[in-house]
C-alpha cells in the first residue's frame, strides 16, 4: 500500500472519480497546465482533457456560478478556489444560491458539487492567503463543511463528497498537504461524512479538534500521557457535527477542551461548548477550555507561530481543565 501526502491522495480522489464518471469535471484557477498552486491537480488535464479540467478566469464568483450551473444540468463540478481567502468575491453564489437550491426549488434542483479550498495558517504565505474563515460556511443552511486531517480520510471524504447529492465545501490544511504521509489504499473506499473518529483514546479529558491541529493536539497528549490520558477526537465534517461522539466522549471524560485555528467568537468551538452544555452538563467536571487563534487578522508571516494554537498552547489548555 503506498505511502501518500495530503496532497497526492487529494489528486488520487479526483482522478478516481474521474475514471469512475465522466459527469465529474473539475474547474479553477490554474488548475489545468499548472496542477493548481499546491499541485493538486497535476497530470489531470493531461488524462483528462481540457473540456473536464477547466482553467478558468480570475473570478471566484464566476467559478462557483458557473459550478452550480453544470451541477444542474446534471454534471458533478469539483470547482477549486486558489485559496480560500479569494472565496469572499464567490460568496454571493455560494451562500444565497448554492446553498438554497434544493430548499428554494422544492427539491426540483440540488448542487451536487464541492467546492475545495486550501485554508488554514502555517506555512508563512501571510495575511491574505493564511485565513481560516470554515465558521462563515458552518452557520449556512445547505452546506456540508469538511475538513480532513490526514491523507487517508482526505481522499475518502473527497470520493464520498463528490458522489453526494448537496453542495460541500471542503476545506484542506495547507499546512499539512505534504507531511504527514499515510499508507493509502489504491482500491476504491469512502469515508462517511458526517461522522468524526477518535483518533486517540483517552479517560480524563477529551480534546476535540480538526484539520491539521489533530496533530498538535496528538502531540501534546503525548506530552502529558505520562500523568494524563487524553482523548482526541477528530471531527472531520464541521458540519453536520457528529454530536453523538462529541457527547459520548465528553460523557467519559468530564473534562473538555475545544481547539481551532479560526478565531475564538463565534468559532466552531463557540457551538460545541453550548452543545455540551445543552446536552451533557452534569457529566462536566470542570468549565470547557477552549484554545484558539485570536480575534485578530491572521498574523504576519513572523508572528505566525505566536498565532496558532500550537502543542505548547494545547497542552496548556490539557492543564487547566484537569486542575480545575
Amino acid at each position: 500500500m503506498p505511502q501518500l501526502p495530503m496532497a497526492r491522495a487529494i489528486n488520487q480522489a479526483l482522478r478516481e472519480e474521474m475514471r469512475r464518471s465522466e459527469d465529474v469535471v473539475v474547474l479553477g484557477e490554474d488548475v489545468g497546465k499548472k496542477g493548481g498552486v499546491f499541485l493538486v491537480t497535476e497530470g489531470l488535464l493531461d488524462e483528462f482533457g481540457p473540456e473536464r479540467v477547466m482553467d478558468t478566469p480570475l473570478s471566484e464568483s464566476g467559478i462557483i456560478g458557473f459550478a452550480m450551473g453544470l451541477a444542474m444540468a446534471g454534471l458533478r463540478p469539483v470547482a477549486e478556489i486558489q485559496f480560500v481567502d479569494f472565496i469572499y468575491q464567490g460568496f454571493e453564489e455560494l451562500i444565497n444560491h448554492v446553498a438554497k437550491l434544493r430548499y428554494r426549488s422544492g427539491n426540483e434542483f440540488a448542487s451536487p458539487l464541492v467546492v475545495r479550498a486550501p485554508y488554514g495558517p502555517g506555512v508563512r504565505v501571510g495575511l491574505y492567503h493564511s485565513q481560516s474563515p470554515e465558521t462563515y460556511f458552518i452557520h449556512t443552511p445547505g452546506l456540508i463543511v469538511v475538513t480532513p486531517s490526514s491523507p487517508y480520510n482526505a481522499k475518502g471524504l473527497l470520493k464520498a463528497a463528490v458522489r453526494g447529492e448537496d453542495p460541500v465545501v471542503f476545506l484542506e490544511p495547507k499546512r499539512i498537504y505534504w507531511s504527514p504521509k499515510e499508507e493509502v489504499p489504491e482500491e476504491d473506499y469512502v469515508v462517511e461524512l458526517g461522522r468524526g473518529r477518535v483518533a486517540r483514546e483517552g479517560r480524563d479529558v477529551t480534546v476535540i479538534t480538526y484539520g491539521a491541529s489533530v496533530w498538535d493536539a496528538l502531540k501534546a497528549a503525548d506530552e502529558v500521557a505520562g500523568d494524563i490520558s487524553v482523548e482526541v477526537i477528530d471531527l472531520m465534517t464541521l458540519w453536520p457535527l457528529d454530536i453523538n461522539l462529541v457527547l459520548s466522549s465528553v460523557k467519559k471524560t468530564g473534562r473538555l477542551v475545544v481547539v481551532h485555528e479560526a478565531p475564538r467568537t463565534l468559532g466552531l468551538g463557540a457551538e460545541i461548548s453550548a452543545l455540551v452544555a445543552e446536552k451533557a452538563v452534569e457529566y462536566l467536571a470542570a468549565p470547557v477550555v477552549r484554545v484558539t487563534g485570536p480575534d485578530v487578522p491572521t498574523a504576519p508571516i513572523s508572528l505566525e507561530d505566536l498565532y496558532m494554537p500550537n502543542p505548547a498552547r494545547i497542552k496548556g489548555g490539557i492543564m487547566r481543565a484537569m486542575k480545575y
